[in-house]
């Protein structure tokens, strides 16, 4: 590489080593000390683990993020998934179809949060209207029932993801080859059956691209669950972002704050470098290089 080009990324390259790099080894040495409204330099070792591990409230957290993970993630996938397949018809008026569906993407979590609230509010939103209209025996309130809450949040993330899950889904079915679509409708396949067993293995890349992003998405999710419910009703909603940052401001506590983060991290990392493995090694097998 010319020294010129060197010499331009400079600027870029320091920025990542000291206030990624640098912050992120910093967050995970605060861990093993006994960090309380300070920094501290007295090392604890895993002290501060031991303590995040024994905590109920944080216990309660990890077990609401994998329900709301699981309902989020593959919520956002199939809706996304289907609203590219409707657009992918070639739908009248596609553009307008497409901004419409990628719009709340363009919200922020606080925003989506809000509305939703106000929505599912049993004496203002949909279900207060719906019982006006003749339907007194609606009921939409899973925001005050802390069976339901989690899924409310769910719900609203996926309203909001679900466009960009689209744009991804869209963007692989117009790379697939005109001729296999011909291939199939000449052979007398099914549409359903198209898209489930031919199209959906060459959307491999935008799964994982998508996977990826709703993933890393939901374990930092914060804004979305302080909108909306707050952590409750109790602790229903209570998520890791959220403890760390009540850990870290309410109650003062760097060192396990600062535990739980490096979990955070390490969660995201075991997910993300798998998927960006296997995306090299089916592009290079796409490619013939291995």
């Amino acid at each position: 590489m010319p020294v010129a080009a060197l010499a331009a990324l400079t600027p870029a390259w320091l920025i990542i080593l000291l206030v990624y790099l640098g912050t992120t080894i910093w967050t995970v040495q605060l861990s093993l000390t006994n960090s309380r409204m300070l920094p501290s330099s007295e090392f604890v070792g895993l002290a501060q683990y031991e303590r995040l591990f024994g905590t109920a409230r944080w216990t309660i957290s990890i077990q609401n993020l994998l329900t709301f993970g699981v309902v989020y993630v593959v919520g956002a996938l199939v809706v996304g998934f289907l609203l590219a397949v409707a657009v992918d018809r070639h739908v009248r008026f596609e553009s307008m179809w497409r901004t419409v569906f990628l719009y709340p993407y363009a919200l922020s979590f606080i925003v989506t949060g809000l509305m939703w609230q106000w929505l599912m509010n049993p004496e203002i939103g949909i279900q207060a209207t719906m019982r006006a209209a003749g339907w007194t025996w609606f009921t939409f309130d899973w925001t005050t029932k802390s069976s339901m809450a989690i899924y409310a949040v769910a719900l609203a993330g996926i309203w909001q993801s679900a466009g960009l899950v689209m744009v991804l889904m869209l963007a692989g079915l117009r790379g697939i080859d005109a001729d296999l679509w011909r291939a199939t409708r000449i052979e007398g396949i099914p549409l359903w059956r198209t898209y489930i067993s031919i199209v959906l293995p060459q959307l491999g890349p935008s799964i994982a691209t998508a996977f990826m992003l709703l993933t890393m998405g939901a374990v930092r999710t914060f804004d979305l669950v302080v909108a909306l419910t707050n952590g409750g009703p109790g602790q229903s909603t209570e998520v890791p972002a959220k403890f760390i940052m009540d850990s870290l401001f309410a109650r003062q506590d760097l060192g396990l704050a600062t535990a739980g983060a490096t979990v955070m991290l390490a969660t995201v990392m075991a997910v993300t470098i798998p998927i960006l493995y296997a995306r090299d090694i089916w592009a290079r097998r796409r490619a013939g290089t291995i």
